[in-house]
């Protein structure tokens, strides 16, 4: 593919509905977190990535509009949750961190990055998912410059709920 996405990660593919252990060590599924709301799922190299600490620092900036703006943020990667739980409070992050410690879902996604052999992590990438976990748009990471930027997130979340909130526009 020349968009270097995986197939789980194509428009219009659905993702599975991951069940994981968040960042306190309580499993939880993927639908439960996105909860009927539009949502970045994030996979994630793990803490020690410099290119993460520096994408995941500008999600932080946007969670505060997230939040009102009824859409969420989800990141998986290979790092137990008691590393998630640092990383997430050094972030600031108040969004579910999913540990894939056991790397249950990393080759099913095809989302294995074959070149780091030391950490075994996901190949970095996004999707911006809609409630029902089909994805509205996928994002290869593997260089900085392939994620998402925060314009696009929001230009992303604003299609999905005009789509999906049967009140997006304003009573006549």
């Amino acid at each position: 593919m020349s968009d270097g996405l995986r197939p789980a990660l194509q428009p219009g593919a659905r993702v599975p509905d991951l069940e994981l252990p968040d960042h306190n060590g309580s499993v939880r599924r993927l639908s439960e977190l996105v909860a009927g709301d539009p949502t970045l799922l994030a996979f994630s190299r793990g803490w020690w990535c410099p290119k993460e600490q520096t994408f995941f620092r500008g999600l932080v900036r946007l969670q505060e509009e997230l939040e009102v703006g009824y859409a969420r943020f989800v990141t998986v990667s290979v790092d137990p949750p008691e590393v998630q739980a640092a990383f997430r409070a050094g972030l600031g992050a108040r969004w579910t961190f999913l540990s894939d410690a056991d790397r249950v879902y990393l080759d099913a996604l095809e989302l294995r990055e074959v070149a780091d052999t030391l950490h075994d992590p996901y190949v970095p990438a996004c999707a911006t998912l809609r409630p029902d976990l089909t994805v509205h748009r996928g994002y290869n990471g593997y260089y900085f410059w392939g994620r998402p930027t925060l314009e696009e997130i929001r230009a992303d979340f604003r299609e999905i709920t005009s789509a999906i909130r049967s009140d997006y526009e304003p009573p006549r």
